[in-house]
């Protein structure tokens, strides 16, 4: 990085702004910020910030995989900063600013570990089709009482009224209303950071809530949602609350989801999924085959975690299969009722505690298989079909994530050095895992003779 590569223009807002420092950040295998601070003096004048190549794979323990990816064989990267995420950080006290950066290796290419590099290295081969993916998640997410104590279960927030919220709030805004000091922070924290965000509801868990992000731009979406999941958990700090993006952070309550709508459009605008006459193009079609044939192997980018699998639940509206159907929230593949020029497919599997760019790239890299390979879905699905169809999904991470190591899909769309990285994570943090005693055994299993 140097002088004359920060716009002149961002030299001077980042001046007027006072800003002391600049979080040089990026996304973990978790979508986890980290990265280093720098003054913004030196951030001016084009100083070089590098952090070992390994840090993106820091485990959820905060321990590191194999050997191999870390020690005397982890060279440096060089975060590269992409200035237009350049913005304040709303919830600093003394003003301070942040910029998305790349991982860039010494060779001058993106480091594969790192996910916002998988993310760009699968758009540019959308790029090379003449299409943009355009995207919009949608982020379910609860808020509970402030939690220190892993071992207590969570609890939703007293509200103002002296109650906390028990069931029968979905759909309503009473608790909208009494949680009104933390959205207000959080939508303004929004349009300092230029989120854009859409609709907000109450969701049918006790404090369970939903805002999604304006459609756009794949990989500008995945910054958002990296930037949105990091304010939510700032902020609810600053009020005294929990915010928890658990798959399932309550049994016997739904489980929180990040549904992805998908489509392409082409350098003049075109919906690549609508043909001149309004009807479904072969794209679309490939697009959807793709999604059923290669997303069960790529499952841990979008259940990464073993809480994740919990979500799956017959009749609470989690998809357990890839059927596909048109209006039908009992598939995993949903086709919402639109225009040609809204054609588009939601992909109802990701969990809100996926990485956005992780599991951008993976279900736009299925898509994108099927359309390439010219696969043929199933025929569109009608009626329940949880009651119609047995799981067709790994059951557990541990089953996931020896799906994605039988599978060639993963190698093939995001290359072996990150498959090989990204599944060496996910064996750290099971190991630790299934060492762990539940209160279920100590409830019930101590008891037996």
């Amino acid at each position: 990085m140097s002088d004359a590569r920060m716009p002149a223009g961002r030299i001077e807002w980042l001046q007027h702004s006072k800003a002391r420092d600049v979080e040089l950040a990026f996304a973990d295998v978790h979508g986890f910020a980290r990265g280093k601070t720098l003054p913004a003096s030196a951030f001016i004048k084009g100083q070089q910030l590098r952090i070992a190549r390994a840090v993106p794979l820091q485990s959820c323990i905060g321990e590191f995989p194999d050997y191999s990816f870390y020690g005397e064989h982890d060279p440096d990267v060089t975060l590269v900063p992409d200035y237009d995420t350049l913005r304040l950080v709303p919830w600093a006290k003394t003003p301070r600013a942040l910029v998305i950066c790349d991982c860039v290796d010494h060779d001058g290419g993106l480091s594969p570990l790192a996910p916002r590099s998988i993310l760009k290295q699968l758009l540019a081969r959308y790029a090379a089709h003449g299409w943009t993916p355009i995207v919009a998640p949608e982020l379910e997410f609860y808020l509970f009482a402030a939690h220190g104590d892993p071992a207590q279960p969570f609890q939703p927030p007293a509200l103002p009224c002296g109650r906390r919220e028990t069931g029968f709030d979905a759909f309503g805004f009473s608790a909208l209303g009494e949680l009104e000091a933390f959205f207000d922070e959080l939508y303004q924290a929004c349009e300092l950071l230029g989120i854009a965000t859409d609709t907000c509801v109450h969701e049918m868990g006790p404090s369970q809530f939903e805002i999604n992000l304006k459609h756009g731009d794949a990989l500008q979406l995945a910054d958002h949602t990296f930037l949105f999941k990091t304010a939510l958990k700032e902020i609810a700090h600053r009020h005294g609350l929990s915010a928890v993006c658990m798959a399932k952070p309550l049994p016997g309550q739904p489980g929180s989801s990040m549904h992805i709508h998908q489509s392409l459009v082409d350098r003049h605008g075109r919906n690549v999924f609508s043909q001149e006459g309004g009807e479904a193009s072969p794209a679309f079609f490939g697009f959807i085959a793709g999604l059923q044939r290669y997303l069960p192997e790529l499952m841990p980018l979008f259940c990464p975690n073993p809480n994740s699998y919990r979500r799956f639940v017959k009749g609470m509206a989690a998809p357990v299969n890839l059927s596909w159907g048109l209006d039908n929230r009992s598939v995993g593949l949903r086709v919402p009722v639109s225009g040609p020029e809204a054609r588009r497919v939601e992909n109802r599997l990701p969990g809100c505690d996926a990485n956005p760019y992780l599991a951008l790239a993976a279900s736009l890299g299925a898509g994108l298989a099927g359309i390439e390979q010219r696969l043929t879905p199933d025929e569109a699905a009608h009626g329940n079909v949880f009651k119609q169809q047995a799981a067709s999904l790994p059951s557990t991470l541990d089953a996931a994530c020896a799906s994605m190591a039988a599978g060639q899909i993963g190698e093939t769309l995001f290359g072996a050095d990150f498959c090989r990285a990204y599944l060496a994570v996910k064996e750290v943090e099971l190991n630790d895992y299934h060492r762990q005693v539940t209160t279920w055994e100590r409830q019930y299993l101590g008891l037996l003779a």
